[in-house]
Protein backbone atom coordinates (compact mmCIF):
# COMPACT_ATOMS: atom_id res chain seq x y z
CA UNK A 1 0.00 0.00 0.00
CA UNK A 2 1.47 3.25 -0.73
CA UNK A 3 1.78 6.80 0.86
CA UNK A 4 2.18 10.07 -0.59
CA UNK A 5 3.49 13.50 0.14
CA UNK A 6 1.75 16.31 -1.42
CA UNK A 7 2.87 19.46 -1.79
CA UNK A 8 0.80 22.56 -1.77
CA UNK A 9 0.52 23.91 -5.27
CA UNK A 10 0.32 27.72 -6.10
CA UNK A 11 -0.45 30.23 -3.16
CA UNK A 12 -1.79 33.80 -3.03
CA UNK A 13 1.79 35.44 -2.41
CA UNK A 14 0.72 38.70 0.23
CA UNK A 15 4.01 40.27 1.88
CA UNK A 16 1.48 41.63 4.41
CA UNK A 17 0.49 38.41 5.55
CA UNK A 18 2.58 35.78 7.44
CA UNK A 19 3.70 32.94 4.79
CA UNK A 20 2.22 30.22 6.88
CA UNK A 21 -1.51 32.15 6.53
CA UNK A 22 -1.22 32.44 2.76
CA UNK A 23 -3.88 30.35 1.04
CA UNK A 24 -4.05 28.60 -2.68
CA UNK A 25 -4.02 31.08 -5.60
CA UNK A 26 -6.35 30.27 -8.24
CA UNK A 27 -4.48 28.10 -10.07
CA UNK A 28 -3.50 26.16 -7.25
CA UNK A 29 -7.10 25.59 -6.04
CA UNK A 30 -7.40 24.36 -9.90
CA UNK A 31 -4.68 22.27 -9.60
CA UNK A 32 -5.74 20.40 -6.33
CA UNK A 33 -9.12 20.21 -7.72
CA UNK A 34 -8.06 18.16 -10.80
CA UNK A 35 -5.58 15.67 -9.03
CA UNK A 36 -9.10 15.04 -6.72
CA UNK A 37 -10.52 13.95 -9.35
CA UNK A 38 -7.87 11.30 -9.52
CA UNK A 39 -8.52 7.89 -8.78
CA UNK A 40 -5.90 7.34 -6.50
CA UNK A 41 -7.42 10.67 -4.56
CA UNK A 42 -10.90 8.96 -4.10
CA UNK A 43 -8.72 6.18 -2.36
CA UNK A 44 -7.47 7.89 0.01
CA UNK A 45 -8.16 6.27 3.66
CA UNK A 46 -6.69 9.24 5.75
CA UNK A 47 -5.31 12.63 4.87
CA UNK A 48 -2.86 14.10 7.17
CA UNK A 49 -2.37 17.68 6.64
CA UNK A 50 0.55 20.80 8.09
CA UNK A 51 -1.13 23.47 9.80
CA UNK A 52 -0.89 25.96 7.69
CA UNK A 53 -4.02 27.22 5.83
CA UNK A 54 -2.31 26.42 2.21
CA UNK A 55 -1.67 22.93 2.91
CA UNK A 56 -5.30 22.74 5.24
CA UNK A 57 -6.99 24.20 1.72
CA UNK A 58 -5.41 21.70 -0.67
CA UNK A 59 -5.85 18.78 1.92
CA UNK A 60 -9.54 19.95 2.27
CA UNK A 61 -10.01 19.87 -1.69
CA UNK A 62 -8.53 16.31 -2.00
CA UNK A 63 -10.58 15.06 1.05
CA UNK A 64 -13.92 15.89 -0.18
CA UNK A 65 -13.01 12.99 -3.12
CA UNK A 66 -12.61 10.38 -1.01
CA UNK A 67 -15.32 11.73 1.80
CA UNK A 68 -12.67 11.41 4.71
CA UNK A 69 -11.94 14.28 7.25
CA UNK A 70 -8.17 15.34 7.63
CA UNK A 71 -6.15 15.30 10.44
CA UNK A 72 -3.97 18.18 11.61
CA UNK A 73 -0.57 17.60 12.97
CA UNK A 74 1.53 20.71 14.11
CA UNK A 75 4.94 19.12 13.59
CA UNK A 76 4.43 18.64 9.71
CA UNK A 77 4.85 22.90 9.14
CA UNK A 78 7.19 23.83 6.74
CA UNK A 79 10.63 24.98 8.30
CA UNK A 80 10.35 28.35 10.13
CA UNK A 81 11.42 30.97 8.16
CA UNK A 82 9.89 33.62 10.15
CA UNK A 83 13.23 35.65 11.47
CA UNK A 84 13.70 36.94 7.74
CA UNK A 85 9.91 36.92 7.16
CA UNK A 86 8.73 37.55 3.48
CA UNK A 87 11.92 37.49 1.13
CA UNK A 88 11.26 37.98 -2.48
CA UNK A 89 11.49 34.99 -4.98
CA UNK A 90 14.92 35.60 -5.80
CA UNK A 91 16.47 36.61 -2.34
CA UNK A 92 14.33 33.46 -0.97
CA UNK A 93 15.53 31.05 -3.21
CA UNK A 94 19.15 31.94 -2.86
CA UNK A 95 18.14 31.70 1.20
CA UNK A 96 16.92 28.66 0.12
CA UNK A 97 20.06 27.42 -1.55
CA UNK A 98 21.76 28.17 1.83
CA UNK A 99 19.70 26.02 3.87
CA UNK A 100 19.69 23.07 2.27
CA UNK A 101 23.47 23.29 1.49
CA UNK A 102 24.14 24.00 4.91
CA UNK A 103 21.86 21.86 6.62
CA UNK A 104 23.92 22.28 10.21
CA UNK A 105 23.75 25.82 9.93
CA UNK A 106 20.64 28.53 10.59
CA UNK A 107 20.43 31.08 7.53
CA UNK A 108 19.83 34.07 9.21
CA UNK A 109 17.33 32.88 12.16
CA UNK A 110 16.00 29.91 10.42
CA UNK A 111 14.98 26.55 11.61
CA UNK A 112 18.10 24.78 10.48
CA UNK A 113 18.04 22.16 7.75
CA UNK A 114 18.51 19.25 10.21
CA UNK A 115 16.37 20.40 13.35
CA UNK A 116 13.27 20.50 10.37
CA UNK A 117 14.17 17.09 9.06
CA UNK A 118 14.14 15.57 12.30
CA UNK A 119 10.85 17.19 12.99
CA UNK A 120 8.90 16.40 9.86
CA UNK A 121 10.12 12.91 10.62
CA UNK A 122 8.90 11.99 13.71
CA UNK A 123 5.47 13.82 12.98
CA UNK A 124 5.30 11.12 9.71
CA UNK A 125 6.44 8.19 11.46
CA UNK A 126 4.07 9.07 14.61
CA UNK A 127 1.21 8.60 12.24
CA UNK A 128 2.67 5.79 10.41
CA UNK A 129 2.90 4.66 13.87
CA UNK A 130 -0.94 4.20 14.52
CA UNK A 131 -1.97 3.81 10.44
CA UNK A 132 -3.72 1.06 8.97
CA UNK A 133 -0.88 -0.21 6.33
CA UNK A 134 -3.86 -1.37 4.30
CA UNK A 135 -4.80 2.47 3.79
CA UNK A 136 -3.43 4.54 1.44
CA UNK A 137 -2.52 8.04 3.43
CA UNK A 138 -1.94 11.00 2.54
CA UNK A 139 0.88 14.25 3.86
CA UNK A 140 -0.04 17.42 2.64
CA UNK A 141 2.77 20.26 3.26
CA UNK A 142 5.53 22.17 1.92
CA UNK A 143 8.35 21.43 -0.80
CA UNK A 144 11.29 22.17 1.83
CA UNK A 145 10.26 19.69 4.62
CA UNK A 146 8.97 17.54 1.87
CA UNK A 147 12.53 17.45 0.33
CA UNK A 148 14.20 16.89 3.70
CA UNK A 149 11.47 13.93 4.63
CA UNK A 150 12.54 12.45 1.25
CA UNK A 151 15.89 12.93 1.42
CA UNK A 152 16.00 11.04 4.81
CA UNK A 153 13.29 8.49 3.24
CA UNK A 154 15.98 7.57 0.69
CA UNK A 155 19.20 7.26 3.01
CA UNK A 156 20.92 10.44 1.69
CA UNK A 157 22.15 13.45 2.45
CA UNK A 158 20.34 17.05 2.46
CA UNK A 159 20.71 18.52 -0.98
CA UNK A 160 18.58 20.71 -2.70
CA UNK A 161 19.30 18.90 -6.24
CA UNK A 162 16.60 16.37 -4.06
CA UNK A 163 13.60 19.23 -4.73
CA UNK A 164 10.58 19.56 -5.87
CA UNK A 165 10.29 21.48 -9.74
CA UNK A 166 9.62 25.07 -8.92
CA UNK A 167 5.69 25.72 -8.53
CA UNK A 168 4.81 23.36 -6.13
CA UNK A 169 1.94 21.20 -6.78
CA UNK A 170 3.87 17.72 -6.76
CA UNK A 171 4.13 14.57 -4.97
CA UNK A 172 6.34 11.51 -4.43
CA UNK A 173 4.97 8.11 -3.40
CA UNK A 174 6.63 5.61 -0.89
CA UNK A 175 5.43 2.19 0.07
CA UNK A 176 3.85 1.57 3.93
CA UNK A 177 5.54 -1.53 4.34
CA UNK A 178 9.28 -0.48 3.83
CA UNK A 179 9.09 3.32 3.35
CA UNK A 180 11.36 3.10 -0.47
CA UNK A 181 10.29 5.82 -2.84
CA UNK A 182 7.94 4.03 -5.31
CA UNK A 183 7.26 7.56 -7.27
CA UNK A 184 10.01 10.81 -7.20
CA UNK A 185 8.33 14.24 -7.29
CA UNK A 186 5.77 14.29 -9.82
CA UNK A 187 3.00 16.62 -10.55
CA UNK A 188 -0.38 16.52 -7.96
CA UNK A 189 -2.85 16.43 -11.59
CA UNK A 190 -0.17 13.72 -13.55
CA UNK A 191 0.53 11.22 -10.96
CA UNK A 192 -2.05 7.40 -11.61
CA UNK A 193 -1.25 5.93 -8.66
Amino acid sequence: MFALYITHPQVRIDPDVPVPRWGLSELGAERARKAAGSSWAKRLGRIVSSDETKAIETAEILAKASGIRIDIVHGMHENDRSATGFLPPPEFEAAADQFFARPEESFKGWERALDAQARIVSAVEAVLATHDRQAPVAFVGHGGVGTLLKCHLQGRPIARDRDQPAGGGNLYAFSLADRRLTCDWTPIEDWQG
